[in-house]
């Protein structure tokens, strides 16, 4: 999808999740929602949802997604850890290439990881979205997704 296309995707896919995710106060609703919507209008998310810390941040354990089954907890490396570490969004181009990449599904082939943080700037939880296809996440999806990951009261 080019770039231009997929900013007016995520910008109507903004305006959507502004109306629906404060209708609740409750953050895995609002979680549950905003990866709903996502997944849903984005075609080439294969597994779209969050991962939640879990013993200090050792861990990240599965919250609420779609797609195919998830690993449920996570620990050691991988995509969505290093977020944690780095405390910020990584973009993996091809999975096989990123070293400690764990794979819940053969099928990924690219990922991008958008951190949600608490009022402290902690990281409590990260969004965890993967593509069957190489290289299908840019700039435009880090960008964009960061903003609307904000949606989410935490």
């Amino acid at each position: 999808m080019d770039k231009e296309k997929k900013r007016g995707r995520y910008g109507r896919i903004y305006k959507q999740l502004q109306e629906l995710v404060p209708k609740s106060d409750d953050t895995l609703a609002q979680m549950a929602t905003m990866v709903a919507v996502l997944y849903h209008k984005m075609d080439y998310y294969f597994w779209c949802g969050f991962y939640r810390r879990y013993e200090n941040g050792n861990k990240l354990i599965v919250g609420p997604y779609q797609g195919p089954a998830a690993c449920q907890v996570l620990e050691g490396g991988g995509v969505c850890l290093e977020s944690v570490r780095q405390q910020q969004t990584v973009i993996v181009p091809d999975v096989e290439k990123f070293p400690g990449h764990i794979a819940c599904d053969s099928r990924s082939k690219s990922e991008i990881v958008v951190p949600l943080k608490n009022d402290s700037g902690e990281v409590i939880a990260v969004l965890d979205i993967d593509s069957k296809e190489l290289d299908s996440f840019d700039e435009a999806d880090r960008e964009e997704l960061e903003k609307i990951i904000e949606l989410i009261q935490r």
